[in-house]
């Protein structure tokens, strides 16, 4: 599959709170909150699935779709109707994302890694 969907993320009110129901539900193993982050949380995923973490803001659930070229995606999504949410920003060393509204408002990711 061209540009799999590489990550996940669960964001609400309380990052806290979710990470725990997450935790006691699916026993999913979630790294320490980076309060910097809005208590932003890794999940351990074991190598099985996808990767994702849970954190604060408003409620949304989005995937990342993993690109080679994020700001050429994201002019193809406005072309198409879409709406950047986040233009292309570097978020750790090697790694860059964007955000968007597909054309019924649900928010998604575009990330590009150095290990593509």
């Amino acid at each position: 599959m061209s540009n799999p969907i590489t990550h996940f993320e669960i964001i609400g009110k309380d990052a806290l709170k979710l990470q725990k129901f997450y935790a006691d539900v699916f026993a999913w193993k979630l790294g320490a909150p980076a309060r910097e982050f809005g208590n932003y949380s890794l999940l351990d995923n074991e190598g099985k699935g996808i990767g994702g973490g849970i954190g604060e803001g408003d409620a949304r659930v989005t995937v990342y779709i993993e690109v080679d070229d994020p700001q050429a995606y994201l002019d193809k999504v406005m072309k198409a109707g879409g709406k950047m949410l986040m233009p292309v920003t570097p978020v750790m060393e090697g790694v860059t994302i964007a955000m968007f509204a597909d054309p019924e408002g649900n928010t998604i990711g575009l990330s590009k890694s150095n290990s593509m």
